[in-house]
C-alpha cells in the first residue's frame, strides 16, 4: 500500500506535470522542466523537493559534470493504490479521495484536449482508442485484471525502441475498473 504522502505529492497538478515530463524526457534541469512547463525554477525546485521527500523523484549527477545546476530524475515510474486503502484512517482517506477526484479531473481534461486537437496534423496521424467492456468480477478478480494490465502497459512500453530514429508524439493511457450497474 502507498503512503498517503506519496499520493498526494503526485496529485497536485504542477508536481503531476513534473513526473510527467521527466517519464517521458529523462533527467532534466530545472530550468528545462520551468520553460516545458511555463513555470518559475523557484516554484519547480519547491515541487521536486515535495516530489523529492515522498521519494518519487532523486537529484541526478550533471551530465557536464557542473555542481552549479540542479538536475533531476524519477526515482520510481509509477503508483497504484485505491482510495479504498485508507479506510482505517478518515483523514488519510479525504486525502485519497480528493486526489482521486484530482486524478480523475486531469484524465478527462487530457481527454477533451485530445478531442479538440484531434484535427490538428501534428497528431492526425494518430487514431485515440476507446476501450470499454462490462463483465461479472469477484474483488480477487478485479484486482488481477489491474495487475494484468499494468504488466501489460510496462511490457509494451519497455519494448519501445527510442533510439530507432522514428518519430513519436506522447501518448496518455489510463483505465478504470470499477462495480457498476446496467
Amino acid at each position: 500500500m502507498e503512503d498517503i504522502s506519496v499520493i498526494t505529492a503526485v496529485h497536485h497538478p504542477l508536481r503531476r506535470r513534473i513526473h510527467d515530463y521527466l517519464l517521458l524526457y529523462g533527467t532534466c534541469q530545472v530550468t528545462t522542466l520551468a520553460r516545458a512547463l511555463d513555470s518559475q525554477v523557484g516554484s519547480i525546485s519547491h515541487h521536486l523537493r515535495m516530489l523529492e521527500r515522498a521519494g518519487i523523484v532523486e537529484r541526478a549527477e550533471d551530465p557536464n559534470g557542473d555542481r552549479r545546476t540542479s538536475w533531476w530524475r524519477l526515482a520510481r515510474r509509477g503508483i497504484s493504490w485505491s482510495a479504498d486503502d485508507f479506510a482505517d484512517s478518515p483523514a488519510d482517506a479525504l486525502l485519497a479521495r480528493e486526489a482521486q477526484r484530482q486524478g480523475i479531473r486531469m484524465q478527462i481534461d487530457k481527454l477533451q484536449r485530445w478531442h479538440r486537437r484531434h484535427g490538428d496534423p501534428a497528431v492526425a496521424e494518430y487514431d485515440g482508442s476507446n476501450t470499454e467492456t462490462t463483465a461479472w468480477a469477484t474483488p480477487d478478480e478485479l484486482r488481477d485484471l489491474s495487475a494484468r494490465i499494468i504488466s501489460t502497459l510496462r511490457e509494451w512500453q519497455e519494448s519501445i525502441d527510442t533510439d530507432d530514429g522514428q518519430a513519436r508524439t506522447p501518448v496518455f493511457f489510463f483505465a478504470h475498473a470499477f462495480p457498476t450497474e446496467p
